[in-house]
């Protein structure tokens, strides 16, 4: 696999993994979960299994595209090349738009965890958290995976020691506390709120299990892209599935789940009836950590995106280039740009215009999966059985399991319009799309043409 032109390439493989783990381990896990366990009760176990699965089978499909087409550097430009530019414009500038909220929403996050400590204004705080990590992106793509390495440590160990503090609780591995798996059926039994109520649970628990996508835009940067993106399509993810999943698990069998509140960290909750002396001050510190790696990490995506559109004549050219130490500082100066706006539009308008910026990113990745599933049906369906039979990584059980994965896409996005809370999200998301659409077919549309007739 070549690797993105110009770019550097210093990124090792344990910086790529920890990218990997450190894109769907977030604040969404450490304190999101609880909106979705105080809604759907023990059941939200089936959620994060069925969203989980969901994940996987889109990473995989993913890793097929990036390992058979060793040229492309960029997240959507795989789409862009299997289905037309007209995909790869709408699908790197919604990308883009994504992150960018990503960044405004987790330099607020992390400023009001750092409030608590610190008298100082959440927009000040905010501000110099987006001064600080544009500073790390600025000096390399080095430096941007040592941090996220560092930051994704500290919740990966998080993870893994909750999970066997509770494990023990509840397998009754812990002096005084026989095994009990009660609390399970105990509080209105394990769905109390019916089937339905799972299903349209997938919808709302998927988005904290998205961002393993981001390996293939590090792995443009790093010295093995195969094996990374290998690694990211398969144990990786699974890892993280699991890591999800048993956390939930154990913390609906250890606590009453009518006790957990929305915004409540569960994990607090649960450590807390277990008894561990300081646990709300130790979860506090590991979901700044999450929130800081999510920011690190949207900054590199974001002026990532804009390169890779620029590179495709679909940002201003200025953003292509490099400085002496081949990082796009342009393309990450413009992104941040966005991000102080976005910031500043949550604290002189919280409920309105932020909340609308917010509501059209909500679906955005879903979408974006969607692309990537179709782009990898079409690619197979048009390779010969030969060459099919020496792609080094593949979908597992194609075609069924494609199709498969793109209806259950489709199905969580028709669960989301029915949904009240939810398809305000879906809606805005589809208005932002169809102007994309106008906005290449009124600019770009005749440029690719002619460029394509130039190339002929």
């Amino acid at each position: 696999m070549s690797q993105a032109p110009g770019l550097s390439h210093t990124l090792q493989s344990r910086h790529v993994a920890m990218i990997s783990l450190g894109g769907i381990i977030g604040a969404g896990l450490f304190v999101g979960s609880s909106a979705a366990i105080a809604s759907i009760g023990p059941a939200v176990i089936v959620c994060y299994i069925m969203a989980g699965l969901l994940i996987l089978f889109s990473m995989r499909m993913l890793g097929e595209l990036a390992v058979a087409n060793p040229g492309i550097g960029f997240f959507t430009d795989y789409a862009r090349k299997v289905l037309g530019h007209p995909y790869g414009f709408i699908g790197g500038w919604l990308y883009w738009y994504f992150w960018m909220i990503v960044v405004a929403v987790e330099a607020i996050a992390g400023a009001i965890i750092i409030a608590q400590w610190i008298v100082a204004p959440v927009w000040l705080i905010g501000l110099v958290l987006l001064v600080c990590l544009t500073g790390v992106n600025l000096m390399s793509a080095r430096s941007y995976g040592e941090f996220e390495f560092w930051f994704s440590s500290v919740k990966v160990a998080a993870i893994i020691a909750f999970i066997l503090i509770t494990g023990s609780y509840v397998l009754g591995l812990t002096p005084g506390h026989a095994a009990d798996f009660s609390a399970l059926t105990a509080y209105g039994g394990f769905a109390p709120h019916g089937s339905l109520s799972v299903l349209a649970g997938v919808a709302t628990v998927i988005f904290s299990l998205t961002g393993a996508e981001i390996t293939t835009v590090a792995a443009a940067e790093s010295k093995e892209p195969v094996k990374a993106i290998a690694s990211m399509s398969t144990t990786l993810t699974v890892r993280v599935v699991l890591f999800y999943v048993l956390s939930i698990f154990f913390i609906v069998a250890a606590v009453n789940w009518t006790t957990i509140k929305a915004g409540q960290s569960p994990f607090v909750a649960a450590l807390t009836q277990i008894g561990i002396p300081g646990s709300a001050m130790a979860m506090n510190i590991i979901v700044l950590t999450a929130v800081l790696s999510c920011l690190n990490s949207g900054l590199y995506v974001t002026s990532r995106a804009l390169f890779a559109l620029a590179a495709h004549g679909d940002a201003p050219q200025a953003l292509v280039v490099l400085n002496k130490r081949n990082v796009p500082a342009r393309a990450i100066l413009t992104g941040t740009v966005f991000g102080y706006g976005a910031m500043m539009a949550s604290i002189l308008s919280p409920t309105g215009v932020f909340v609308f910026l917010v509501n059209a990113s909500g679906t955005a990745m879903l979408f974006l999966y969607l692309m990537i599933g179709a782009a990898q049906i079409r690619y197979r369906n048009a390779l010969s059985p030969e060459a099919q039979s020496q792609l080094q990584l593949k979908m597992w059980l194609f075609p069924g399991l494609s199709y498969l994965t793109v209806f259950g896409i489709v199905a969580v996005l028709v669960a989301m319009g029915l949904i009240p809370g939810l398809e305000s999200q879906l809606a805005t998301t589809l208005v932002l799309i169809v102007l994309l659409v106008i906005v290449y077919f009124f600019f770009r549309r005749g440029r690719y043409a002619a460029a394509e007739a130039s190339r002929a």
